[in-house]
Formats: structure tokens, sequence, C-alpha cells
């Protein structure tokens, strides 16, 4: 069954690219937007509904573009507006949505907005940033951090004054105090609205207002799971609780204003960022609660290191039970956390197997997946020498923590060829790794056991199911290490299970279950019989569950 069309988003799979490592079609050794374009048919091929494109709006680059010195603009690097309508019509043309990223917590310090905030305490937007006076003593206004690293203040000797900053120092921070901000951050955003975009996804969408009072973060304590951002146990920003710098009450109301703007033309839809520690799911419910807020948001549960029957399970469970009326974007990757091949594998022959069985497993959770460019050519993470590192969070924290490049290196394509076809360039923005060039597109395009053939296989069969898209999930107790759940819609009720660990597993039936025909699902491994399922390890089965009714309890393993 066809979702309606207004609502696309709901069980869509979207593709993010990373535009300055997808494809170089200039030979600067960054990709562009016409790379993109040129390579929309693989993304179309693998049966995605949408691409998220990250920032490529004009930009200093200091932190990839997510410091953003013009919203209505395309940076010269990636080409030009024309180039981006024209990567519009082609991706419209294969039946691909595109969703864009917002960046409006912050903008760059070379933003004209900036430019002109700094320039005195009188100007017409010496408010539009969070500006404060010093203590008396000289130093920053309160405790705040920034997620890369030192005080989350920058003094500014043209004020004398301080101005926050969440990441970096030349990243102010918006006031969104100021409805004059609101007014012209949404003017950006009906920019790209009018210009025929599909959606967006907002960056760090629980920082958009601080603390009016500017009060000090009380510190993190130990025994207790209410700390901050997902940040590495090198940075000292999650030893607070970030009570007053994030997710403050005034962001409903700016959500519900972008909301409105977004319900004025047709068929559009936002996914937040939520980066909010234990507190992210009552965040997420928060804010797409009540049909007029977000459409959707993820959040880092499944970004972390745990690959195991009882951590999905918690995180879907818990999401179900906290966010009654919205709806999630699950990933296991994305561009700022290290491959997860390489977090869930334990040794390297096994990766290939680990890159398909999280696929089967993402496709057949309740709710929409974002897939991250590489992950279905299961791709691991790069290793990199610090002299080819790029991110300035990486920079600042070696060798303790390494940053993002490891997962940014470029999109392999042909393993044949220089820099594996991603560019002509004597030298690419960063280096592609050997290991991954062995797993380019052209090396797994026709081959039957592919992880790249996996996925569209995959993708394919949760399309040809409709109870996978939007249907209900509930799980199944075992006194094993397995994931077992249903997924029903419409008369069409699936059993799966997953054995996520590296022996064969049982599993028995709930009493009154009455399994009918094994379903075909792609990569499947074992037997399913009348009372038990028998998985290999690392595998997954599905059946079609025909009669019956079925609770939280489990039959004993022989």
């Amino acid at each position: 069954m066809a979702m309606q069309a207004a609502e696309w988003w709901r069980g869509a799979v979207i593709y993010q690219v990373y535009p300055r490592s997808f494809q170089d079609t200039n030979s600067d050794g960054l990709g562009d937007l016409k790379g993109i374009t040129r390579r929309l048919p693989h993304i179309a091929n693998l049966g995605v509904d949408a691409i998220w494109l990250s920032p490529f709006f004009k930009s200093p680059m200091a932190d990839m573009g997510y410091d953003v010195s013009d919203y209505c603009d395309v940076d010269p690097i990636f080409g030009t507006l024309d180039d981006f309508d024209e990567m519009m019509a082609v991706a419209h043309s294969l039946g691909l949505k595109v969703v864009i990223d917002q960046v409006i917590s912050h903008t760059s310090d070379q933003h004209p907005w900036f430019v002109e905030s700094r320039s005195s305490r009188t100007n017409p937007k010496a408010d539009w940033y969070v500006w404060a006076d010093p203590k008396r003593d000289g130093t920053a206004p309160n405790n705040w951090l920034s997620i890369f690293g030192g005080p989350g203040w920058e003094w500014d000797g043209v004020r004398r004054q301080y101005y926050q900053h969440n990441f970096l120092t030349s990243q102010p921070d918006l006031n969104f105090h100021n409805r004059e901000v609101q007014d012209a951050v949404l003017k950006t955003v009906k920019f790209w609205l009018d210009r025929g975009v599909d959606g967006f996804r907002l960056d760090t969408v629980n920082y958009y207002f601080c603390d009016k009072l500017l009060r000090d973060n009380p510190p993190h304590e130990p025994d207790t799971s209410d700390g901050g951002l997902d940040a590495p146990d090198s940075n000292p920003y999650g030893m607070q609780n970030h009570l007053h710098d994030k997710t403050q009450p005034e962001n409903l109301e700016f959500l519900k204003r972008f909301r409105t703007l977004l319900n004025q033309y047709e068929a559009r839809a936002t996914v937040g960022e939520v980066g909010d520690g234990a507190r992210s799911l009552k965040t997420v419910a928060a804010y797409t609660s009540g049909g007029d807020k977000l459409h959707m948001c993820y959040t880092f549960d499944l970004l972390g290191p745990d690959f195991t029957a009882a951590h999905i399970r918690n995180c879907v469970d818990t999401f179900q039970k906290t966010v009654v009326d919205g709806w999630v974007c699950w990933a296991f990757s994305n561009h700022d956390v290290k491959r997860h091949v390489s977090r869930f594998a334990k040794a390297e022959e096994e990766r290939p197997m680990i890159a398909k069985l999280a696929i089967s497993v993402l496709a057949a959770l309740r709710g929409s997946i974002c897939l991250y460019q590489g992950e279905e050519l299961g791709l691991a993470e790069a290793d990199l020498a610090f002299e080819d590192l790029r991110d300035p969070y990486g920079i600042r924290f070696w060798p303790a923590f390494k940053g993002r490049d490891g997962c940014r290196t470029p999109m392999p394509w042909e393993a044949g060829k220089a820099h594996a076809g991603f560019t002509s360039a004597e030298k690419s923005w960063l280096p592609v790794p050997y290991e991954q060039a062995a797993l380019s597109v052209d090396t797994q395009e026709d081959e039957a056991d592919s992880v790249l053939t996996h996925y569209r296989r995959t993708l394919e069969f949760r399309k040809r199911h409709p109870a996978l898209l939007d249907g209900d999930m509930e799980f199944i107790g075992t006194n094993q290490d397995l994931l077992a759940f249903t997924r029903e819609k419409n008369g069409e009720k699936l059993l799966f299970v997953f054995n996520l660990t590296r022996k064969p597993a049982e599993f028995r039936l709930p009493v009154g279950m009455v399994l009918g025909e094994r379903v075909d699902m792609p990569g499947a491994g074992g037997l399913a019989g009348r009372e038990a399922m028998h998985l290999e390890a690392l595998s997954a089965l599905c059946s079609r569950v025909v009669a019956g009714a079925h609770t939280d309890r489990f039959n004993s393993m022989s």
C-alpha cells in the first residue's frame, strides 16, 4: 500500500549525503552538487524514498559547512543555485524527495548578522546573538561549556562582552528570544520551501534557546542518568547536567511557528536532531506531540557501541512508551559517529555479516530510518593519521578522541581508479583507504552476496510489507539474547526474530501463537518449525502469524 502523499515521511527510508565526500566533478578534491546529481541513480536504485543533504550553504568551512555565512546561497566549492535546482529536478524525476540540513541554532562569525551584531551594543542587530557582560573578575558569565572543548563563551574586544557558542568560537549562537531573529530564520526557510525542497533536517534542534537568566549548569552526578550530549569521555562537556544551555520550554513555541510555515506548503516534513542525554526521549515526545511541531526526530540512542537485543529492545520500547503520538527516525550511523560496522563487529571478518544484519534489523523497526552514505557498502571506520585530520573536534581532543573524519572519507565508486573514482584531483580532501576502495560500488554491483545487493533486497522487502512502514509493533519476551517482535497492519502480521549473538539460538514460540509460511526475508538464516525457530549466529528469521494471540510469556528452552 502506498503511503499517503502528505505523509510520505512516515516509514520513509532517508539516505544521507555528505556533499564534500560524495562525488567530485571539477577535480578540486571536494564533492559537489553536480557530483550528487551524477550519482542520484545509485541512491534511487537502493530503493530509498528521500535524500538528506548535509550543509552546502556558503560557509568559511571551519566546521565543514555547519558554520553558515549565507543561508540562501550555495558555497562555490559545491557549485551554484542553478546546480542545486538541477539536482532537485533530477531527484524528483527519480522519485526521490529532497531534505536539506538547516543549521539555525548558530551561524558563522562571518555571517553579516554577526558582523553587524558585534560592531556595537546599539546597532539594529545588537541583540541578535547571546551577549553577556563578564563577571567582575573578567571571567565568563557562567560555567557553560562548548561541545568542541573549553568554555561556551568567547570574549569580544569591540563590545567588551562575551558571546555564547555551543560549538566552535567561530559559531556564535543566535538569540531566539528575539522575535526578529525567529522571523529572519523563518524567512531563510521559506526561501528553500519556495525552491521546492521537501523537508528539513534540523541540526541541534533543542539548542535554539538558552536560559534567559544565564544560570550555571549543575554538575552531572555519576549516579544519575541525566547527563549531556553524546560527548566522549575525554570531553568535560559530559560532566555537566545541561539544564540551562539547551532544551528550554520556549523552543516549543518556535517549533510551532516553524510547522505553521511548513503547513502552507504541500507534503513537507521535518526531522529534528535531539541530543539531550537520557532526557532525549522526553524531549522528542514534547517536540513531536500534537501534530503542530516537528514531524519526527532522531536521537543518539542507537549510535553507540551496543548491538544487542536487550539494548535495541530497551531503546525502542522506551520510545514507544514515552513518545505516545510522535514519530521516530532510527539510524545506526551518520556523519558524526564512528561507522556502525566498526562499532558492532568484534572481528574484521564478520563485518559483512554485521552490515547485513544491521540493515535487516533497522528495516523491521517501527519508524522511519536513515542510512548514511557508504553503509550500503559495509564501510568500516577509516583509521587516519593526525596530519590527515580536518575535523576541528578531532584535532582538539587528539589522541584521546580522533574526531569524525573517519566516517567522512570519500565514497568509493570504482576500485580501479585513483581515489576509488571519487575525484580525478591529485589529492582528495580526505584520503580513501585501500580497505574502503576494495568495497567500492562497482565491485559489489552485480555480486549476489554483496552488502550492496543485500541493502537493495532488504529495502525492497520493507516496501512490499505495509506492516513495516507504519504498522503496530509488539515485543515478545525471551530468556535468551534474542530480539523478537511482531509487526502488524491491515490483517498482515509478521514475526521477526533476530539472533545478534555469535552462536546458534533457539526461539520457542509463545503459547497460542501459530505461524504460517516462512517469509522470504533477505539474508535469513535458520529453520522455523511449529513450536520453535532455530537461528544461526548473527542471523534472522521472519514468518507470518496466522492464528492465535500472544503475550510476553515464553516457553522454557530445551
